[in-house]
């Protein structure tokens, strides 16, 4: 099996996450095929990075080697997974943004019984954690084999691919290093960074 995506620098971490689309991430009887993506670059280099400080206790797992999980949690109560990218050392990460549910639906729906629509399982990075059961305890294990979760290569090209501003970041948001499968239904809503004004 080969992981085109694994071979590239981290400097070229967005174009590993272009070439992440499409592929399938499996965990505990559900599998989704990645729609959404985006990508984080490392120290200096991008202050909307988790890495752009230097390394921590929390984000030391960006920093390598490549092919594991780096989940961390947001507000307290939810769960985000990325995909270590790049040359050990220099911190380079994707961020796995949504995915459609294409094995285990019934398990999904169950572990997501608020989504209107099985468009909707996996529409976001949390939503996506939840359907897959995956939570910190998944931090720094690999997706090659051998882990929590596993990623397999996609049956078939992802199609067009579309590119804009990052969501939920008060850095760099409009980088255009978030990506998706163009028209997929399972995307994400867009919900640009509005700067907090302070009286």
């Amino acid at each position: 099996m080969t992981f085109p995506w694994l071979e590239l620098p981290a400097s070229r971490v967005d174009e590993a996450a272009r070439l992440l689309l499409g592929w399938r991430l499996t965990a505990n009887g559900v599998t989704v095929r990645l729609t959404e993506v985006e990508a984080y670059s490392g120290l200096g280099e991008d202050p909307a990075s988790h890495a752009h400080r230097g390394v921590t206790d929390r984000n030391r797992v960006m920093f390598g080697p490549a092919g594991r999980l780096y989940v961390y949690q947001i507000y307290g109560m939810h769960f985000c997974a990325n995909v270590v990218c790049g040359e050990s050392g220099r911190a380079a990460a994707v961020l796995l943004r949504a995915g459609a549910v294409v094995d285990g639906v019934e398990t999904a729906r169950a572990r997501r019984p608020a989504a209107r629509r099985d468009s909707d399982l996996a529409a976001g990075p949390a939503k996506l954690m939840q359907v897959l059961d995956l939570n910190r305890a998944a931090n720094d294990t690999s997706v090659l084999g051998g882990g929590p979760a596993t990623l397999t290569p996609p049956d078939q090209p992802a199609g067009p691919v579309s590119a804009g501003p990052r969501v939920g970041v008060t850095s760099a948001h409009d980088v255009p290093w978030r990506f998706w499968i163009t028209g997929d239904p399972t995307v994400s809503a867009y919900r640009r960074h509005t700067p907090r004004v302070r009286s």
